[in-house]
């Protein structure tokens, strides 16, 4: 005799297995075909250091080329950094005879107030041994490197100390922590530090590259110069003094010698205190500096500064 009562199921109802097979099948399509694809950044390449002492290869200065004439009667001024001298009149001379009935006016009144020139529209390429900050690219100013270089410390022919420093060293020396000869091995006098002024390129490239951007020291034995210039400085040196400026306007100086750093001379490919130099303009349109910098970057004056350079 059969139970009246009908035998019940164990289990959820079909439906909950139809809604999960649902959502498993929706996750899926999401996961491989609406999910969104990560972004790969592609690492840049390294870029070669060229040797110091030499031309650098033009950076974003595709306008700029060698103009097959230039007017006569076209002027050029340029100012700035007393650490250009060389490449400024090396140059000139290339670009003038390049270009005959042109003039090339030069001037070094340090990179500081070179840029201000430029901004001010009283000059139209500054040469400057620092790059341009935020605020002067900011206000419309374009910088072109156009040689490596390197910063040498030089100290008086007649000076006793015959060694070499370390990087250390240097920076306590420049910051006011390290102020007698002897504690260098040298003789038990004080160091006397001349010091560039701040409108100097050297200066604030001397402070980023050697005391990573750390402030000179202010101890009695530091002094800083009126007025950026070299001569006058390697004249201060004595025997007792030590200052720095850009080698290819030291290395043939018969009254100084170039210290070595971490047993480095500045030729050393690995030697520790180089920068690059440039020219700063602020109108690219200008025909001065569309002639000026095309001869600059042009292969005839890349090879002026790189024999200016090597034969300073």
């Amino acid at each position: 005799m059969s139970n009246g009562n009908a035998s019940k199921r164990s289990g959820p109802p079909p439906i909950v297995f139809i809604l999960l097979l649902l959502g498993l099948l929706g996750g899926a399509f999401w996961f491989f075909v609406l999910r969104p694809k990560a972004v790969t950044v592609a690492t840049p390449p390294e870029v070669e250091t060229p040797p110091p002492g030499s031309a650098l290869p033009p950076v974003g200065t595709a306008n700029f080329t060698l103009l097959p004439s230039v007017a006569a009667g076209t002027t050029v001024n340029i100012d700035g950094s007393t650490s250009m001298v060389l490449i400024n009149e090396a140059l000139k001379a290339g670009f003038m005879q390049q270009y005959p009935g042109t003039t090339v006016n030069t001037a070094a009144v340090g990179s500081d107030n070179g840029i201000q020139a430029v901004l001010g529209g009283s000059i139209d390429v500054a040469a400057s041994s620092r790059a341009l900050t935020p605020q002067e690219q900011a206000q419309g100013l374009t910088a072109v490197p156009v040689a490596t270089d390197c910063i040498a410390l030089v100290v008086g022919r007649d000076n006793p100390f015959q060694r070499g420093l370390s990087s250390t060293q240097t920076v306590q020396i420049f910051q006011g922590s390290l102020n007698n000869w002897a504690t260098l091995g040298g003789p038990d006098t004080p160091i006397r530090v001349i010091n560039r002024p701040a409108v100097s390129g050297t200066h604030v490239a001397f402070r980023e590259i050697v005391l990573g951007g750390g402030d000179f020291g202010t101890t009695p034995n530091i002094t800083t110069m009126a007025r950026d210039a070299t001569t006058p400085m390697l004249q201060q040196l004595g025997t007792d003094g030590i200052g720095y400026a850009t080698y290819s306007q030291v290395a043939d100086q018969q009254t100084v010698r170039v210290v070595p750093i971490e047993g480095l001379t500045p030729e050393a490919a690995s030697y520790p205190f180089q920068r690059s130099l440039y020219y700063v303009y602020k109108d690219a349109n200008n025909p001065a500096v569309q002639a000026f910098l095309g001869f600059a970057l042009s292969p005839q004056g890349q090879q002026a500064i790189n024999s200016t350079m090597a034969n300073p």
